[in-house]
């Protein structure tokens, strides 16, 4: 029994040894040192051969948004080799960390879900090219022009000047709208006017507002078509091919301007939609 008793006091003599502890500190920050410095000579590698890395995948045949694309995956590539050298430098074993993986995989594969949803959607767009860098598209109502696609987002610049990043896996599970895949896009300009008006008339003023032919193409022609009618208006559409796909968002709006002044200055009724409120004291009467 004693000899039990003198092992017990003995390994609390060592617990709480100051020189024991501090002996295990200071190892702890040499170690936390030495992981730092690693992490930062690869940090600092990766910074070096970032840009003429870069620069050599844009001279050669990659494309702009193959180049990129690459480039982030030499980035993550490096950063991720230096963070498992500076776990080993402190001691941290990542053979066993991925074997304790093993017990608790459903509970980091559930919070790593989204991540993995957005690295492999991230692949998939880079595969499929749904559209490349410098496209303007439009995904889920937010129209402009992709900045860059990284393996989490795809970010889009839009034309009010801000940055939007989209979560890969939003993008590959909605309906993408390209605007540059084809060397024209074809633009529509509803009207309304009045059913007493003289449509050809009125076709012939919208169609002399796009006869500039550095702005539109003459093939496809441009056309006036109704779209609908009824008891007091006439739905027309004005249907002109761009000559550049990339304007399209201030030559819509140019163009509603011209249609509107033109109209107006030729005298053509473009009714509005009108409400008529009758007062509850006389609608009262006239139903008695």
């Amino acid at each position: 029994m004693s000899t039990l008793f003198t092992s017990i006091a003995n390994r609390l003599q060592n617990v709480f040894n100051l020189e024991v502890i501090g002996d295990q500190i200071a190892r702890g920050l040499i170690n936390l040192v030495v992981a730092l410095i690693t992490f930062a000579v690869f940090y600092c590698l990766w910074k070096i051969v970032d840009v003429p890395l870069y620069a050599s995948f844009k001279k050669s045949k990659l494309d702009k948004t193959s180049a990129s694309f690459l480039r982030t995956l030499v980035r993550y590539a490096i950063l991720t080799f230096g963070a498992i050298q500076a776990l080993n430098a402190v001691g941290i074993n990542m053979a066993a960390i991925v074997t304790s993986l093993g017990l608790v995989g459903l509970t980091v594969g559930f919070a790593a879900r989204d991540a993995l949803s957005n690295l492999i959607s991230g692949l998939l767009i880079f595969w499929d090219r749904p559209f490349v860098i410098d496209d303007l598209v439009e995904i889920n109502g937010l129209y402009g022009r992709v900045e860059t696609i990284t393996l989490r987002s795809t970010r889009i610049v839009t034309v009010d000047g801000r940055m939007l990043a989209v979560p890969n896996s939003v993008v590959i599970n909605s309906t993408v709208i390209s605007y540059t895949n084809f060397p024209q896009l074809r633009l529509d300009i509803d009207v309304t006017v009045a059913v007493h008006e003289n449509l050809e008339r009125v076709r012939q003023i919208l169609l002399s507002l796009v006869d500039d032919r550095s702005i539109f193409t003459d093939t496809p022609p441009a056309k006036v078509v109704v779209t609908a009618l009824n008891d007091y208006n006439v739905a027309l559409q004005l249907q002109v091919w761009l000559r550049n796909e990339r304007t399209h968002i201030p030559e819509r709006f140019a163009l509603r301007e011209k249609v509107f002044t033109a109209l107006t200055a030729a005298g053509i009724d473009m009714p509005f939609e009108t409400i008529q409120l009758t007062p509850l004291a006389v609608q009262l009467q006239s139903e008695i």
